[in-house]
């Protein structure tokens, strides 16, 4: 008899966790509120090919050789060498090409290894003084989208820039938007056998067999009916706009002065917009007491300093407000280990981006996942990885 498993939410987590039980031989069935899978994953339809906020994959992760062995990593969209130089910084208030050199001098030592209990700002201080310990902590937020980078755990900041900073770059685009991953997890989630039902909203636990709850943190915690599975996240400005297409605009540009970052994504991957156009997306962290008017000036100055002329050049534009939706955040004196347990008993487990598993960003989802998966069928992780 293959043992019942039910999992709640079917973005990355949830097909991850699918995927891995039923490889392990559970018959599982996955209940997704919405009318399409994929959580913030999601592509949106029509012409203009956005993700909620910037999406990347990062290759240096365990879930992309998992990934990889499963035939599920779509086509990637190639980044173009000459796109590469056009990364842009903005430093008190100029457009630059080069870091500062108290960034630069935090970056090549890696062998200090910050602390858990130190902020990061304080730590960086120490290393490259206060304007080297500023910049890095703002350049971080493309990793942590929080409004101050600088205030959260140091070893937790650390690990986010090295990875960010990394060359050549590990983070990977999908081509198409991160739906053509989505459709080949749930293809291959079809063909081990895993019932899916879309539009099947979960109010009341299931009973007869153990449960993944693979949604974010606060659905899981007005589900389970506990007020104890909270931890902090960030909040920003998502910012989407198309612009007619114009030689020698940036690629990618990076607020050094507070958190932010603007990326053309159409650079990678014209299909994202339509032909002569260019699709940006950016996030704009901002602060408990900000509003999304504050965030959208911020991102406005970027635009005006990294792209000319792109008031006149828009043909599509959009902005929101997610918050508590970029992951978790981790401040002095915790870190992922102190996040709400991925088993929270009778046979119920939790997998997202704001429990207690390692990684950065959606490998936090994966490696939940897995875990999960290994805890509700009593096997061994290990072996689930490289199964």
């Amino acid at each position: 008899m293959r043992h019942p498993l039910t999992v709640i939410g079917g973005g990355f987590a949830g097909l991850t966790a699918a995927i891995a039980a039923a490889e392990a031989g559970a018959k599982v069935t996955v209940h997704e509120a919405h009318h399409t899978l994929g959580g913030r994953a999601r592509t949106a339809e029509g012409p203009y090919r956005t993700n909620e906020g910037p999406h990347a994959l990062y290759d240096g992760g365990p879930h992309w050789t998992w990934l990889r062995r499963r035939d599920l990593v779509p086509a990637l969209a190639p980044l173009p060498p000459l796109e590469v130089t056009r990364l842009r910084l903005r430093h008190h208030g100029v457009l630059r090409r080069t870091p500062p050199l108290g960034l630069l001098r935090l970056l090549r030592h890696p062998s200090h290894r910050a602390p858990v209990d130190v902020d990061f700002r304080t730590w960086a201080t120490g290393l490259v003084g206060p304007e080297g310990a500023e910049a890095a902590a703002h350049y971080s937020a493309v990793a942590l989208f929080h409004h101050d980078p600088g205030a959260l755990s140091a070893a937790f900041v650390q690990e986010r820039l090295r990875r960010a900073t990394k060359l050549p770059p590990e983070a990977r685009c999908p081509r198409g938007g991160w739906a053509s991953l989505v459709d080949r997890m749930a293809a291959r989630a079809w063909n081990l056998g895993v019932r899916i039902e879309t539009l099947s909203r979960v109010d009341t636990l299931p009973t007869g067999g153990p449960v993944i709850v693979a949604t974010s943190l606060d659905a899981a915690r007005r589900l389970l009916r506990d007020d104890s599975l909270t931890w902090p996240s960030g909040r920003t400005v998502l910012v989407d706009l198309a612009l007619r297409t114009r030689r020698g605009d940036a690629f990618a540009v990076s607020d050094l002065d507070s958190p932010g970052w603007i990326e053309r994504f159409g650079a990678q991957d014209r299909t994202l917009a339509p032909a002569g156009e260019q699709l940006l997306q950016g996030q704009i962290p901002i602060a408990p007491h900000e509003t999304k008017a504050d965030g959208t000036a911020r991102a406005e100055q970027l635009l005006d300093l990294a792209f000319d002329g792109w008031r006149e050049r828009v043909t599509w534009r959009r902005e929101a407000v997610a918050n508590g939706r970029t992951g978790a955040v981790d401040l002095p004196g915790t870190s992922w280990r102190d996040r709400p347990a991925v088993d929270r008993g009778d046979g119920v487990h939790l997998a997202g981006d704001q429990v207690a598993a390692p990684g950065v960003l959606s490998e936090v989802s994966f490696n939940s996942a897995l875990t999960a998966v290994s805890l509700a069928l009593g096997r061994n992780t290990l072996d689930l990885k490289h199964a």
